[in-house]
């Protein structure tokens, strides 16, 4: 499944990227379920991010690599890959694009996952376009 979500925000895009850091990790993070940083790295090719998603009576760990990260001058984009995923995810892959567009920059979750089955892809559709549109006023009152 394919999930893409973008967010203008009014601030150049080396200031937004410089912005993406374990602070904006954590305000992003929506109230369900709870997570814990285990280990945040960074967003550049080699860093890891371990998170412990808390649901009600068990944990999931979510492991991601940053398999890949480049900058022009239109355009900044990391790529997280999920290494050890939640039950309910076989495949992930997000793609955070940053891009110029002016002295604005649009912030871009390009995000493609598989869940155990076709069915579940559709279900889990709604929730997870629901957990990402959760930041689009988080990263307009960030980089504003």
């Amino acid at each position: 499944m394919h999930l893409l979500l973008k967010t203008p925000v009014n601030q150049p895009l080396h200031q937004v990227w410089t912005g993406f850091d374990r602070s904006l990790f954590d305000t992003l993070s929506p109230p369900f379920p709870p997570v814990k940083v285990v280990r945040f790295d960074g967003c550049r090719t080699g860093d890891v991010v371990h998170l412990q998603l808390i649901f009600l009576v068990f944990r999931q760990d979510w492991i991601s690599d940053i398999t890949d990260q480049q900058e022009s001058a239109d355009e900044i984009y990391f790529i997280d890959e999920g290494r050890k995923l939640p039950f309910f995810l076989t495949y992930w892959r997000h793609r955070h694009r940053l891009v110029r567009r002016g002295n604005q920059t649009v912030i871009i979750d390009d995000i493609t996952y598989r869940t155990p089955t076709r069915l579940t892809d559709w279900l889990f559709y709604p929730l997870l376009w629901a957990q990402f549109a959760y930041r689009k006023p988080i990263y307009r009152r960030i980089f504003r």
